[in-house]
């Protein structure tokens, strides 16, 4: 699987016959400067080559690739012109971003709420989650009314989370092909706070971590404030590229590896069973923790639902793996229950970590989440066929207003990565807003920021009729004169 690598050296070069490998085949079959600029275009965009590093010498990447080095010279002359490398006597050519391109912060996380410029009620196409299934709360909060008396009569504070819940989610870690004890379970304020948790107990500033890339855009934004030095493994349409995920991890040796190998976001990649157990070893090999998060896991849409990565680890082989998941795409994310399954020891390490931080967990939400999570077989059925529906319905307004963008069809999760084909993502994120639409565009996904200028994340969880109305504005603002960045060649943008 080539054309998904992502290459990572110590020295942040990429050689010559790495970057042929990356190459698409009509681009070697008839090397053209015009055409071998723009693959390489797509390969920084796409961050299967990293930002900074050094491209291969003119005359070695001409032999590698079969062309001519007049070819590569003009290759590099044209992605110089448009900003996606530089140069300098004596030191190579390097990979960057042009001018425009910035680091996508939180505050793009907030919602379009409001209205458009012509009064037309606001569409939040960016956050891919659902709100609470009909009557799922109301129940809840009535089996947990009467229970709140007694747990009000103890001073509230379970800093480990309610017992009761902490065996809830350990019998559903065990029903799932993993054995876990309640000790080894701690209960977080989301899936968020669970990552932010483990990274500040695991990590120090400076310290080396490998995310996939693209990935979750909060979990790169707690990486980043957390001062770390972050790796990256390509996840393209077909997937992980586990050879250049050993080698990287390899040559790295992280502290901690983050993934996301159940229904990936944003592609919605789903990793094949031979792959996590590479994965376990390779990071088992280097002394690298493992985060696994399984906040999306049970979106499962086409196929079986996957048990727990750590459970393919032989017996005892499991002990750096962190497991992190919550309610929030089950059931809502205004119920801020999430939890962490680690060893005992760490659980405890954990916890007085969190204690330092909030003391403890909301008591009355933990009510509420444990009839959620006892009866989620029983009610996340329905829920998924509605997903189902409503992912139908997005592909269906998607083919109708915006045949020329492309896209896979995931097996799960809540989203679709869409190719726009013209690196015009965040352009368009800008007149999508003054539409009303506000959208996750590629860029906030990227480890290097600037990168995926050319995807945008749409998720299906709101109604088929919203969904229609969201594409259709999106399409009048695609089509309006969208402002490109500068383009090495724009007619022949090579997807």
């Amino acid at each position: 699987m080539a054309n998904g690598r992502v290459v990572q050296t110590a020295d942040r070069t990429i050689r010559s016959r790495q970057l042929a490998a990356l190459l698409p085949a009509e681009v070697l079959a008839r090397p053209g400067y015009r055409t071998l600029a723009e693959a390489v275009r797509t390969l920084i965009l796409d961050g299967r080559i990293a930002l900074h590093v050094r491209l291969p010498a003119e005359r070695e990447l001409a032999e590698a690739v079969g062309a001519s080095r007049a070819t590569v010279t003009g290759a590099y002359d044209l992605l110089r012109e448009s900003g996606y490398v530089r140069s300098r006597r004596g030191s190579g050519t390097w990979t960057e971003l042009p001018e425009g391109h910035r680091p996508v912060g939180a505050h793009a996380l907030v919602g379009a709420g409001g209205y458009s410029a012509d009064g037309e009620p606001g569409i939040d196409l960016a956050i891919a989650a659902m709100g609470a299934p009909d009557g799922a709360l109301a129940d809840a909060l009535a089996w947990a009314a009467p229970r709140l008396p007694d747990a009000a009569r103890s001073p509230g504070y379970h800093p480990f989370g309610l017992p009761d819940l902490r065996t809830a989610v350990a019998e559903r870690f065990t029903r799932r092909g993993l054995p876990t004890r309640p000790e080894q379970i701690l209960v977080t304020s989301g899936a968020q706070q669970a990552f932010t948790l483990v990274v500040s107990l695991l990590c120090r500033a400076g310290d080396r971590v490998v995310t996939e890339n693209p990935t979750y855009a909060n979990a790169l934004d707690a990486l980043r404030h957390a001062r770390l030095r972050t790796g990256s493994i390509a996840v393209s349409d077909t997937g992980w590229d586990m050879e250049i995920a050993e080698s990287t991890l390899r040559q790295t040796v992280p502290r901690l590896a983050y993934a996301i190998p159940d229904f990936h976001n944003p592609t919605g990649a789903l990793m094949p069973e031979d792959q996590r157990l590479r994965l376990l070893a390779a990071t088992r090999r280097t002394g690298t923790w493992l985060v696994v998060d399984e906040t999306i896991a049970d979106i499962a849409l086409d196929v079986p639902p996957p048990a727990p990565l750590a459970s393919l680890a032989p017996r005892g082989g499991a002990d750096h793996v962190v497991t992190i998941g919550s309610l929030s795409k089950t059931h809502w994310g205004g119920l801020r229950v999430g939890w962490i399954r680690a060893t005992a020891k760490m659980i405890t390490e954990l916890t007085a970590l969190r204690v330092s931080a909030d003391m403890t967990g909301s008591v009355l939400d933990q009510l509420v989440a444990l009839p959620l999570l006892d009866g989620m077989d029983r009610t996340l059925p329905a829920r998924l066929d509605q997903l189902r529906e409503r992912r139908a319905a997005l592909v269906d307004a998607l083919q109708r207003h915006t045949p020329e963008w492309s896209w896979r069809i995931p097996p799960g999760g809540l989203s679709l990565w869409v190719d726009l084909g013209e690196p015009v993502s965040s352009a368009l994120a800008e007149r999508a807003a003054a539409a009303g639409v506000h959208i996750g565009r590629g860029a906030r996904f990227g480890v290097d920021p600037g990168t995926f200028e050319h995807r945008l994340r749409l998720p299906y969880t709101l109604p088929a009729d919203r969904l229609d109305e969201g594409v259709r504005r999106l399409a009048a603002a695609f089509h309006d004169d969208v402002p490109l960045p500068p383009s090495v060649d724009r007619p022949h943008w090579v997807a």
